[in-house]
């Protein structure tokens, strides 16, 4: 499957990026990305999904958060587990792989949900195996309810405050990973026409806030 990246300099950017694969009904199957996510902090080294790390705004010596385990968007039939999205080892975000496409991810170097900070959830639109978990996300309207439940089985809302779809070559990389004093929650994937190489040109982002 062809990908292709987009990366910020090392010295001035946190790089983690979004590879989401489109197929269109008898078109070759495409790869999309998103873009490098920026961060106050130097980049991390790789770390495995099985041994993220969180960050916190709990105080020292307080029970630490815990980490998101499913996804839920009632008014457009979203249910899905959540599994934890690191970094590879070239600086790239892990996605779910296409045989999972109808599971989402977490990326675990922004903000656990509930949490201050960013925190966000990736998915696929479409994979090789069809419609995937994001398939719908367009449809999402202003003031819907996300929910994400943890591993304590506690959950927490989030509602929409709006969407936006902008071109890969434009995304607005601050306003989704930057750093932010609020509890926000964006949601990624794909979205837009096709380019002459068979690629999504656009990404689409929901923005939501903790209620």
């Amino acid at each position: 499957m062809p990908r292709t990246h987009h990366r910020l300099p090392r010295s001035t950017a946190h790089p983690t990026h979004v590879c989401l694969a489109l197929i269109l009904a008898l078109a070759p199957l495409a790869g999309c990305m998103t873009h490098a996510a920026e961060k106050p902090a130097p980049a991390p080294s790789h770390r495995s999904a099985r041994t993220p790390s969180y960050r916190s705004s709990a105080t020292p010596g307080a029970e630490q958060p815990a980490a998101p385990t499913q996804v839920a968007i009632p008014s457009i039939g979203v249910t899905s587990s959540l599994m934890r999205l690191s970094l590879n080892a070239d600086g790239t975000v892990e996605v779910p792989p296409a045989e999972k496409g109808m599971t989402a991810g977490w990326y675990t170097g922004g903000a656990i949900p509930g949490e201050r900070g960013a925190a966000v959830v990736i998915g696929h639109n479409d994979t090789r195996f069809g419609r995937a978990v994001f398939h719908d996300l367009k449809k999402i309207g202003k003031g819907a309810d996300i929910v994400i439940r943890n591993e304590r089985g506690q959950v927490a809302h989030f509602t929409v405050t709006g969407t936006e779809s902008v071109s890969k070559k434009a995304f607005p990389t601050k306003k989704v990973y930057g750093a932010t004093n609020g509890r926000v929650l964006r949601l990624v994937t794909c979205d837009g026409a096709f380019d002459a190489q068979g690629h999504p040109v656009n990404n689409l982002i929901v923005y939501a806030t903790l209620r």
